[in-house]
């Protein structure tokens, strides 16, 4: 038995069996002796519905998982080369498989017994967008060994931005000749259209420093999340290390009571044993008491019947006597 055997066997089982199945294996990695694989076991955390869900979909659907993974690695490329064309492409491509996964790992559940609400699929949705945009984040989910859903990178929106064209630039007005009405309205048109489009930069300009600065807080935002569950998963973990403590004193502790119960078990079946065989021995001796008893009243009923007979026979002999001997003169 080894941790990576035990993770993929304990992240197929659905989150309502897994705390139970995670700490049957460490136990039995600790009485085997192996501490550092029972230590192990006890860190895997319990997968949320969402991230037990892309864990079954990897597991179920190893194909369309590989699909993904490609698909992914396309999306990047096209990012990088800011290519247009191809990122309309794929992008719409992406949209097609994400939510067809999500529902795909929506049925896995609801087949497996335990069904996944609107909030997890969409957990799902964004986990895979997540694999779509980072390679390492791809590489964890294919494990299938997920314990809380991805979440995408920033800065990776490839539906937008560089599939847009450039602006179009303003015609150059034609030579007029000096007084020309038509080139007067050229020119007007012209000056128009220049107003407008520089009207329309301004504005997109303002648009594009507002998303600047949106991202910027939202960015702050997230440093701040996650120092925030850095520091929250700190204290967790310490104290899931004074709880795992608490739980090794109660199990030594158990053990030694169990070794003593098993001792007074013992003690009890000797003393059971013993107390059967003096009962034995006190069954005999009534037993031979009672015959004793019977041959000493027999013995005296013997010695009562001797004596009766005796004395008859004393009294007989003595009438006999008296009978044959002569008259004295």
């Amino acid at each position: 038995m080894d941790l990576n055997a035990v993770a993929d066997e304990l992240y197929a089982l659905p989150p309502a069996d897994f705390t139970a199945a995670r700490d049957e294996r460490a136990k039995e990695a600790r009485s085997a002796g192996d501490r550092k694989l029972a230590e192990g076991i006890r860190r895997l955390r319990r997968p949320t519905q969402a991230a037990w869900a892309s864990n079954l979909l990897v597991r179920r659907q190893p194909d369309e998982a590989e699909q993904v993974l490609r698909l992914g690695a396309a999306l990047r490329q096209a990012h990088q080369d800011l290519d247009g064309g191809q990122l309309r492409k794929l992008s719409a491509q992406q949209r097609q498989v994400i939510a067809a996964l999500a529902r795909q790992a929506r049925d896995l559940t609801a087949r497996a017994g335990q069904p996944i609400g609107e909030g997890a699929q969409r957990e799902v949705e964004e986990t895979l967008r997540a694999v779509l945009a980072d390679p390492d984040a791809g590489r964890d989910w294919v494990r299938g060994r997920l314990a809380k859903p991805l979440t995408a990178p920033t800065g990776f929106t490839p539906v937008a931005g560089a599939a847009r064209s450039a602006p179009p630039t303003t015609p150059r007005r034609g030579e007029r000749a000096p007084g020309s009405r038509v080139a007067d309205l050229d020119a007007a048109r012209s000056r128009r259209r220049e107003r407008q489009e520089q009207e329309r930069q301004r504005e997109q300009q303002e648009r594009e420093r507002r998303r600047e600065r949106q991202e910027r807080e939202r960015r702050r935002d997230q440093r701040e999340r996650q120092a925030r569950a850095r520091q929250e998963a700190g204290d967790a973990e310490r104290q899931l290390r004074a709880r795992e403590e608490e739980l090794t004193a109660a199990e030594e502790e158990h053990g030694r009571a169990d070794q003593l119960k098993h001792q007074a078990r013992q003690r009890l079946a000797d003393l059971r044993k013993r107390l059967k065989e003096a009962e034995e021995e006190d069954q005999e001796a009534d037993e031979a008491a009672r015959e004793a008893h019977r041959r000493l009243r027999d013995a005296d009923r013997a010695v009562r019947e001797a004596r009766r007979r005796a004395t008859d026979a004393a009294a007989r002999a003595e009438r006999l006597a008296d009978r044959a001997e002569p008259p004295t003169v």
